[in-house]
């Protein structure tokens, strides 16, 4: 992969490593903002007298905000420096967090939860090309899989630790937490973070554009959807799998989805070393993994042993295209890296979206057992592209 156009200054060397580990922090406290809802809504439901399909309509109001607005707003800010934009990000995330927990209906709570999704996919965007830059040349794969742990880390610690505080606080209180460390977040950044150059004049606005006209990177982002798509038929429902076919009590579910994020940090890892090699190589081995892994769930849900070991194949795949897909668009796309990475972000969250609404439409009409092959099959339809990409471009 590589780094920006632009020089990074000497004096962010010593601080690169701290400046990497809290943009992953911040990552953390970001993505915990999109997806701790999902814990939050019988209460949030309840306590706002709302039904849960209704309140889960902001999970669907975050993604596609992500989606739509994304690139534009990137675009529209990739010109400011590093460090402003990042103390910018995080204290809109003060503020909608804190929305958030006064919220006294839905739609002032649906307010709060746009605001913080149009900056989102500015702050992955640009952490992704801030990290690279400050790891340099040969490293940016692992420095993006670093600031990606922030993700896994959500993933197995955020939801569950802030559902756990909502049962403590209350829903709201959940917020304030968010809020609060998203305001600590922003005066370490403040205090640690070097003052990293904008990027050149050249490099934003309707110039970055041009990448959206080549027909090779947006197979990449095509790519991405596909991913994303056959990652979430299976990912969005994997609760109701473990209950309902492999019968583990209610009680124990969470434990298991912790689980499963747990082994995910393994294939962060693994996916960030190989993707500075051969980033298309690196997603056709690890779909072919995921697939394989959501294959196996069902008929291993049985079976306790070879059930862990079909959740850890698919786990390691799972979280290890997160950062795969990110840094191989930031690649395709290298001279507009912010709107690449952005595009990216529009991309996963569109493959989540479909994921979810194919994944529910398979449990409908062919039953939950169904999902492992409906996500593998998509997972092939993305083998297939990667694959052909590979051959046009030897």
């Amino acid at each position: 992969m590589q780094t920006s156009t632009f020089a990074v200054p000497a004096e962010a060397a010593p601080r690169a490593g701290l400046s990497i580990l809290i943009l992953a922090i911040a990552g953390f406290i970001i993505l915990t903002t999109e997806f701790l809802i999902l814990g939050l809504l019988p209460t949030l439901a309840r306590d706002l007298n709302i039904s849960i399909p209704l309140a889960g309509q902001l999970v669907t109001l975050f993604a596609f905000t992500v989606m739509i607005f994304g690139p534009l707003l990137t675009a529209k800010l990739a010109h400011l420096p590093r460090k402003k934009l990042f103390v910018f990000v995080l204290l809109v995330f003060v503020a909608s967090n804190a929305l958030a927990a006064l919220a006294p209906n839905i739609w002032v709570l649906a307010l709060a939860r746009f605001i913080a999704a149009l900056f989102l996919p500015v702050f992955w965007s640009t952490a992704s090309e801030t990290a690279g830059q400050l790891a340099g040349p040969g490293n940016a794969g692992k420095a993006v899989a670093q600031v990606y742990m922030g993700i896994s880390a959500a993933f197995v610690f955020g939801i569950p630790l802030g559902t756990l505080a909502a049962d403590a606080f209350g829903w709201r209180g959940s917020f304030w937490l968010l809020a609060g460390a998203a305001l600590l977040i922003a005066l370490l950044i403040q205090l640690v973070m070097p003052n990293m150059p904008a990027a050149p004049k050249q490099a934003h606005g309707e110039s970055q554009t041009q990448i959206l006209k080549q027909p090779r990177f947006l197979a990449h982002v095509l790519l991405s959807t596909l991913a994303f798509t056959a990652m979430f038929i299976a990912y969005t429902y994997l609760a109701d799998t473990l209950e309902r076919l492999a019968g583990i009590p209610s009680k124990e579910v969470g434990w298991w989805l912790m689980g499963f994020g747990a082994v995910g940090m393994l294939g962060n890892h693994l996916g960030g070393r190989m993707v500075d090699r051969n980033p298309l190589l690196a997603m056709v081995l690890f779909l072919l993994m995921l697939a394989a892994g959501m294959l196996a769930a069902v008929p291993a849900a049985g079976h306790t042993v070879w059930l862990i070991i079909a959740l850890t194949a698919w786990g390691v795949a799972h979280t290890a295209l997160f950062p795969i897909c990110q840094v191989r668009v930031m690649q395709a796309g290298a001279k507009a890296q912010a709107l690449a990475a952005s595009m990216n972000i529009s991309a996963a969250n569109a493959g989540i979206g479909l994921g979810a609404i194919l994944g529910g439409l398979g449990i409908r009409h062919l039953g939950l057992q169904s999902l492992g092959v409906m996500a593998a099959v998509v997972a092939a339809a993305a083998v297939a592209v990667a694959l052909l990409m590979m051959r046009r471009r030897g």
